[in-house]
């Protein structure tokens, strides 16, 4: 309170010795930071402002504020939409607070150094850290037009930026003939995605590399794999019907007697019953130094079929891959 006080003693003291034409045109203001803010001059410890001009100064900062704060937003976004590509060393150098929001969690390593196509020699080897980085997913549909046929269609992804996968591991053997044999046995191997289709419908899928075997050469090597339900046992329909739990049948619905039998046993009796897709890879570069590996991939699974109520469709998918050899 007593601060308060002598401080506007102080502020009425000083507009007395100004004068009679101390008004609001020819005030007496100390704050250099304020002179700084609006581009004002002072001169002899006294500045002049109309309030014209004061109130074109604060919108002309204000603008400033805006265009920068828009200019730095802009920039942020476009440096999440697209994250420059980094190494294995440059991605575990990084924190969580670097890595957080920026899109790198959900891309694999690249090799900046190294050689063209695969050049390590025969032998048994462990392959771990493969990560599976999809571009693009296709799925074998009908077109938007009448009579088109069934082919790929372009999707929209509907989920997040986590359809990576990662912390792959299993035994990779090198013949002395030039082939190689990969065996996956461990990781994050499944990701549940939904896309969307031009025509609107949603496809959701469990993009997985479970009990892979792929072999050939490097070049091209391949094989099939292990596509779970997308749904468990445990799960219930709105019906309240499930694989393992539930009820056996819709309430208030028959079981059978009306001719629809098959169309209500697809309903009725879930199946989790795994599927089966395939998946080819080709080595582009390799390090061996550092043991690590790259190249493309694409695969071909099975969507889902809504526990059995529903024919799959055929997914594609395409992208880059990443591993070490030890």
């Amino acid at each position: 309170m007593a601060t308060a006080a002598l401080t506007k003693q102080v502020v009425s003291r000083s507009a007395f010795l100004a004068g009679p034409s101390s008004s609001f045109s020819g005030q007496s203001v100390e704050n250099v930071s304020v002179n700084k803010a609006f581009g004002l001059k002072a001169s002899g410890g006294r500045v002049t402002c109309s309030a014209e001009d004061f109130v074109k100064k604060a919108v002309e900062a204000g603008k400033i504020a805006a265009i920068t704060l828009a200019t730095s937003a802009l920039a942020v976004s476009s440096a999440q939409a697209n994250p420059g590509r980094l190494t294995f060393d440059e991605i575990q150098s990084l924190t969580y607070s670097e890595v957080k929001g920026t899109g790198l969690a959900n891309q694999c390593p690249v090799i900046k150094e190294g050689q063209d196509g695969f050049g390590f020699k025969a032998g048994d080897y462990t392959l771990k850290k493969v990560c599976l980085e999809p571009t693009s997913f296709t799925v074998k549909a009908e077109g938007p037009l009448k009579g088109s046929g069934e082919e790929y269609q372009k999707t929209k992804l509907m989920t997040r930026l986590t359809y990576t996968l990662d912390e792959i591991e299993g035994p990779f053997k090198v013949g002395s003939d030039g082939s190689v044999k990969f065996e996956e046995k461990d990781g994050i191997d499944y990701a549940a995605v939904t896309v969307q289709l031009p025509g609107g419908e949603r496809v959701p899928f469990l993009f997985t590399v479970k009990e892979l075997v792929a072999e050939g050469t490097p070049s091209k090597f391949g094989g099939p794999y292990l596509v779970p339900s997308y749904r468990g046992s445990s799960f219930l329909d709105p019906k309240g019907r499930g694989g393992s739990t539930g009820y056996e049948d819709a309430e208030a619905l028959p079981a059978g007697g009306r001719g629809i039998e098959k169309e209500l046993e697809k309903e009725n009796l879930k199946n989790t019953k795994a599927l089966t897709g395939n998946i080819t890879f080709s080595i582009a570069k390799s390090d061996t130094s550092t043991g690590e590996v790259a190249g493309t991939f694409e695969s071909i699974q099975p969507s889902d079929t809504d526990l059995g109520s529903k024919a799959p469709k055929e997914v594609k998918i395409v992208g880059f891959w990443y591993g070490q050899l030890e």
